[in-house]
Order: C-alpha cells, then structure tokens, then sequence
C-alpha cells in the first residue's frame, strides 16, 4: 500500500505499470476482475523507493525486499514470484519511468472465484512506479484504538489485506497525526500502518520485537545495522516490549518505513492525553537521516 499521509513534489506523474509482462496504462482494465487480490485480497507486496545511486536512478535495497516478498508468500502458502522476472519488470519500468521515485511489486495468487478458494491459474505480477512521497521532518502519532492481533496468521507477511491499515491511518488524519500506531494484544507497542517505530530511552535505542506482531521492516534492520555505530546512541540498540506510557520517558523518538527513512515523532495522541516530545528530530534521529542518506548514495543495494 502506498504511505499515506505525506505530500507529493510539484509536478509529479502518474507512473507506468508493468502487468504480466506488459507496459500499459495504469488506468486500463489490464487485470482480472476475479484476481484474488482484488477478490479477497489474496496477495503480497514490496514498496521500493528510487535513490540516485553511483551509476544513476535505482530502486534500493532490492535484495531485501525481494527476499521478504518471498518470505510473504511462501507464508501465504503461495507460489513464489520468479525473482529473475521481477528484476527484469524493475528494470523495464525504470527505462519507461526514468523519473519514477516509488516503485510497488505486487504478486497475487491470480484469477479465482468468489470465495476464499484459489484458482489453479497462474499469479498476477504488477511493477508500478509513481512520484516519490516528501514527508515532513517530523509529524504526530495517534495510537489506535484498535489493537494488533500478534498471533494472527499474518503477522510478519507483508499482505494486501491492507483495510485495517486504512481504517487506523483515517482515524488518525482526523486528529490531525500523520501516522497511526498499533498497540498489541497484550497492550504493547506493535507497528504503525506502514511504519515500524523506535523510542530512544536512557540514551538506548528500543524497537518492538518481532514476537510484538510487527512487520520486519526493511529499514527496521537497516535503522538497527547503522544506530549501533552511531556515536550519539551511547547505550546500543534492543528489541524489547515497549508500553506506550515509555513515550513519556523518552528522549526522542521515531518512525521508519521505505519512503521515510528515519523521521521523527513530536509528540503522541492517545486516550490517555496529547504528550509533546522534548526532540523532534533529536541527534539520534538526525543522525540516522544523514546515515541513509549517504548510504543510499553509496550503497544501492545494502
């Protein structure tokens, strides 16, 4: 799903999409009124964002999401998509969309009918570019009144059954916040709905384990690789449970998703009260920023 939330540049265009081996129009009726994906929302998905790496525009960290589109399928229970095939429509819709700055991958398990039971057809494979997202230096979090069910079957897979997300994300454009943050079933921080999130308490950096319910975010591990090294985390870096009240402890805190890198949180909107962060960004947040940046300079495909 596309973030949500954030400002498009000025003159921004609709992209190309790649579908099944074809360019086509993004509006055309190119797939299926019975894909699953449309059907029941049968289907996975990676967001890759376009860097200016040495030798010109790239999507980055291609191996990662590749690996986790994998991942999302094989616990979908469905056939891989070919990596060589979605590596060549990467490179098709970089020559028709030289200045793309998203690009989304989609597999579906393909037509079937209607009801839960798949097809014994092929899968759908969408390549789509379209204008990056420009986020703000820093933005509100709302914490849902809704909870994540850590246990579920799809936790850890990166699905197209997105509704949940759009409804927590609404909510919290209403309050005014630009991202929404799930807590779990056991009333612990989780995720947001495209984001992964980070406290910085007592001078450590702090993220939701996995066992929280929460996506491994491709730029989760990457903000985890390069904090650990940062001169300004003077206490390293942990997965543990978080309790939304360590909002109130912490010096800073952020957010982290493809389009955003590393962004901050001003301040937190709950049933318990509005809470404004002291740092936003802090130095830890900052400093994070500056490392993707020059990471995506150097190193397209870390």
């Amino acid at each position: 799903m596309a973030e949500t939330g954030a400002n498009t540049p000025s003159g921004s265009h609709d992209g190309v999409c790649w579908v099944n081996g074809q360019i086509v129009d993004a509006d055309d009726g190119s797939v299926s009124a019975m894909d699953h994906s449309i059907v029941v929302g049968d289907g996975v998905f990676e967001t890759l964002k376009v860097v200016d790496g040495p030798d010109g525009p790239v999507p980055f960290a291609v191996t990662r999401h590749l690996d986790r589109l994998r991942h999302s399928a094989d616990g979908l229970g469905m056939e891989p998509a070919d990596e060589g095939r979605v590596r060549a429509a990467l490179a098709d819709v970089m020559v028709a969309d030289p200045g793309a700055g998203r690009i989304r991958i989609t597999w579906s398990s393909g037509p079937g009918p209607l009801s839960s039971g798949r097809g014994e057809g092929p899968g759908t494979l969408i390549v789509a570019t379209s204008s990056a997202n420009v986020w703000p230096e820093s933005g509100r979090v709302q914490i849902s009144k809704w909870t994540r069910n850590e246990n579920g079957p799809l936790v850890g897979l990166k699905t197209t059954s997105y509704a949940e997300n759009v409804l927590a994300l609404a909510e919290a454009h209403r309050h005014g916040c630009t991202e929404a943050l799930f807590t779990n079933t056991a009333g612990l921080l989780c995720e947001g709905t495209g984001t992964n999130v980070f406290l910085v308490v007592d001078g450590v950096v702090a993220t939701p384990p996995l066992a929280s319910g929460c996506l491994a975010g491709v730029t989760r591990s990457l903000a985890m690789e390069m904090a650990g090294s940062l001169p300004e985390v003077g206490g390293g870096v942990v997965e543990r449970d978080i309790h939304p009240d360590e909002f109130a402890r912490a010096s800073e805190a952020f957010l982290t998703s493809t389009t955003r890198d590393a962004m901050a949180i001003s301040g937190v909107d709950s049933d318990a009260g509005r809470l404004d962060l002291p740092e936003a960004p802090g130095p830890v947040t900052a400093a994070l920023a500056a490392g993707f940046r020059h990471l995506c300079a150097t190193t397209p495909d870390p």
